[in-house]
């Protein structure tokens, strides 16, 4: 039995995570304000990481799993507070790359700053580089879209329920962009294989390694839900952000290294099965957005079935 800190631990990926090294039998701790639900089975340590004092001195953890860190702050402060760790495992982001390098963006190349991603990508690039100058050990994973169960963000939740209400869905242009994904369950089992196989490296690339068009993402979210599939192309006046739920980017990561200690991820079409049916119960606790209202405003054209 392992001895794991998860900073958070009640919103989608830190919860997720909280949960499924529950089941693994580890003994977890959650770091949080305690102003929402707690998963079962977790030991709440209450408080807000800046302002930690002597609470995690006496503790000594296997491994900490840093899912909330924003900034280089939030990494200082947490460091400053922990007592005894063995391993500590920073969920980062692929913003941390600019959209000038060529694509698939590998670990290797340069960090910078992104036009798209703007302050978040170059915050998640000073806390990166202060754990790894405080902890050399540490291992930092860049992931693209998560999603999955207890998901909290507007994305899959919303095209679902474009399908639920039998709307033809508003497609961004022709709808060719195209989105790289991970499971949560899958950064999970990954995460779990950093911390038994401790590989060298440790920057870390991960997701799903085909990429998947909008249109084809929305297809499939509609196919999960049971409802016919059909599309308004979208005049590119309108500003992609304001009636779609991702930015107006293409990117990939290359993830060989990832594939290489976690060779099988979850298939697209299951991992959308699972997050939907988790929506269907759970609705309440998605951040909605008004979607809806914008796209109620935009101009019909012809409805076109794919």
């Amino acid at each position: 039995m392992r001895k794991i800190l998860i900073t958070g631990g009640t919103t989608f990926v830190s919860r997720y995570a909280a949960e499924y090294f529950v089941k693994k039998g580890d003994d977890v701790y959650v770091l949080n304000r305690n102003n929402s639900y707690q998963s079962e089975g977790v030991t709440l340590i209450e408080g807000d990481r800046h302002q930690l004092g002597d609470k995690l001195k006496h503790y000594e953890f296997d491994a900490v799993l840093d899912i909330t860190a924003y900034t280089r702050e939030d990494i200082r402060d947490l460091l400053e507070a922990l007592g005894s760790f063995s391993e500590y495992l920073f969920i980062s982001s692929s913003a941390v790359y600019p959209e000038t390098l060529k694509q698939p963006f590998k670990e290797e190349q340069p960090v910078g700053f992104n036009s798209v991603w703007q302050q978040y990508g170059m915050d998640k690039i000073e806390a990166e580089q202060y754990l790894l100058e405080k902890v050399p050990h540490a291992y930092v994973i860049r992931p693209p879209y998560l999603y999955g169960p207890m998901q909290n963000v507007y994305r899959e939740p919303f095209v679902f329920d474009c399908a639920l209400e039998k709307r033809p869905f508003y497609l961004p242009g022709d709808g060719e962009m195209k989105l790289q994904f991970f499971h949560v369950e899958d950064l999970c089992r990954f995460l779990e294989v950093l911390l038994e196989k401790q590989p060298e490296d440790h920057i870390f690339n991960v997701g799903n390694p085909e990429m998947v068009t909008i249109k084809d993402w929305a297809r499939l979210c509609y196919d999960v839900v049971g409802e016919e599939f059909s599309t308004i192309p979208v005049d590119e006046k309108y500003e992609q952000r304001s009636y779609f739920c991702f930015y107006d980017y293409t990117y990939e990561l290359d993830v060989k290294k990832q594939q290489a200690l976690l060779p099988e991820t979850k298939s697209l079409y299951e991992g959308l099965q699972e997050s939907y049916e988790w929506y269907c119960v759970h609705e309440d606790e998605v951040k909605k957005k008004p979607f809806f209202e914008i796209i109620d405003r935009i101009s019909i054209v012809p409805n076109v079935k794919q």
